[in-house]
């Protein structure tokens, strides 16, 4: 064997950005209104959990406002017309990269595995700014008008 016995996995792109998209599309399509997560959770059709935690993030980049109370729920923090889709990107990627490293730890005195995750992590990098560059002429408003 050349190197370490475990082999390299790469994880399947995460569905986060095909929720926050969904989540800010909905909020963006009826912008007058504040929603529950439990209501955007029925368009999704998944746990309000999981949609509370993807407003978590997106509230973290101001992309959404949220007010508590009987008459709560979550809307647009800001016109859809000055939210790209790259925004939405970045708030559901996190500080992750859409592909990621394998979990074992390669052997530092291969000549790969000592430096296979300094490659990858640049690739990833480049892989990561060329979907913000695809997205970043897009907005949300030209998306949700599709609807």
């Amino acid at each position: 064997m050349y190197c370490n016995k475990n082999y390299f996995s790469i994880k399947l792109v995460k569905s986060k950005f095909s929720i926050s998209l969904h989540i800010m599309t909905l909020l963006a399509y009826y912008s007058d209104e504040w929603h529950t997560s439990a209501l955007i959770a029925e368009s999704l059709n998944i746990n309000p959990v999981l949609v509370r935690k993807e407003l978590k993030a997106l509230k973290e980049k101001g992309l959404v406002e949220s007010k508590e109370g009987k008459n709560g729920g979550v809307r647009l923090g800001k016109s859809a017309k000055n939210i790209t889709l790259a925004d939405i990107f970045e708030a559901a990627k996190g500080s992750t990269h859409v592909l990621n490293l394998s979990n074992n730890i390669p052997d530092a005195t291969c000549k790969i595995g000592g430096q296979i995750n300094e490659k990858l992590l640049l690739m990833f990098n480049d892989i990561d700014d060329a979907i913000v560059n695809i997205l970043k002429p897009q907005t949300l408003e030209a998306f949700k008008n599709q609807f």
